[in-house]
């Protein structure tokens, strides 16, 4: 039996900050920090810095309950997992680019890399959850804690920081735990990283422990699919049809992709993701 530490050997996880977006408590910042090109997802073109023209004095969107019926369907399937509270109230304690105009380039640039910090924490906190990547616990701990911190550090560091080299290093764990994970799956498991599978009809397809990382699924048929513990990470899924789809035990499946989707009543999502308003 390999040797493991033991929970209470382990060092004691930080507390994390929330890693949904929690729109009341930030200053807009992903309607104005960044850019947007005109598309199926975006009615108009709009630069890094700009507020979006359907932003109101308090910060609310003038056309939110109607952003798809309006263009902006890219809107509704962003989500900046928690970053944008936590650059509004955190980083830059209350102050809102209005009322404090010296702070928006900074604050504008500080936006996406914490967005990337936080990707990074929901990712290894998921992790954490799967006993199958036991053998990895210690180090997804470690790189868990040393995230955490950056998520914390001010203003300055967090422009001059360069998440790649963190990146790369959390994605070697990722790997690691997908494999553990899948591992435990019965049989030949599919492998379609990277894969060109847009528009592909796999309506019933057996994808449990399948290798899924960014794979193009856009527009592709997945009804009825059993994707459990399948890789999910970087998947496009835009448009994809996951009307009576198994996800439950996806691997790294995460919130945007989901809103990118197509579903319905029985499409089954693990229990710590939204199913989304538009799934009919």
């Amino acid at each position: 039996m390999p040797n493991h530490p033991a929970a209470s050997d382990l060092p004691a996880l930080p507390a994390l900050p929330v890693l949904q977006a929690d729109c009341a408590n930030c200053f807009a910042l992903c309607c104005v920090a960044l850019p947007f090109a005109k598309s199926n997802d975006f009615a108009m073109n709009k630069p890094a810095g700009t507020p979006c023209k359907n932003l109101q004095q308090d910060f609310r969107c003038g056309i939110h309950t109607r952003l798809r019926d309006k263009g902006f369907q890219g809107c509704t399937v962003f989500d900046c997992f928690g970053a944008g509270q936590q650059v509004s109230q955190v980083t830059f304690g209350g102050r809102d680019w209005r009322t404090h105009p010296g702070t928006s380039r900074q604050m504008f640039e500080v936006f996406p890399v914490l967005r990337q910090l936080h990707e990074l924490l929901f990712y290894v906190s998921q992790a954490l959850t799967l006993p199958a990547a036991a053998p990895v616990h210690t180090d997804l701990r470690r790189a868990l804690a040393e995230t955490e911190e950056w998520t914390r550090a001010d203003a300055q560091a967090l422009a001059g920081l360069d998440v790649g080299p963190l990146r790369q290093q959390i994605n070697t764990l990722l790997l690691k735990t997908s494999e553990l994970v899948r591992a435990k799956v019965p049989g030949r498991k599919k492998n379609h990283r990277g894969a060109d599978l847009m528009g592909a009809r796999l309506s019933g397809a057996d994808l449990r422990g399948a290798n899924l990382r960014g794979a193009y699924l856009i527009a592709a048929d997945l009804t009825r699919a059993d994707l459990r513990t399948a890789d999910m990470i970087g998947a496009d899924l835009r448009d994809t049809n996951l009307r009576g789809a198994d996800l439950r035990d996806a691997v790294f499946l995460t919130q945007p992709q989901l809103n990118a989707a197509q579903g319905d009543p029985t499409t089954q999502i693990p229990p710590t993701l939204t199913r989304p308003t538009h799934w009919t």
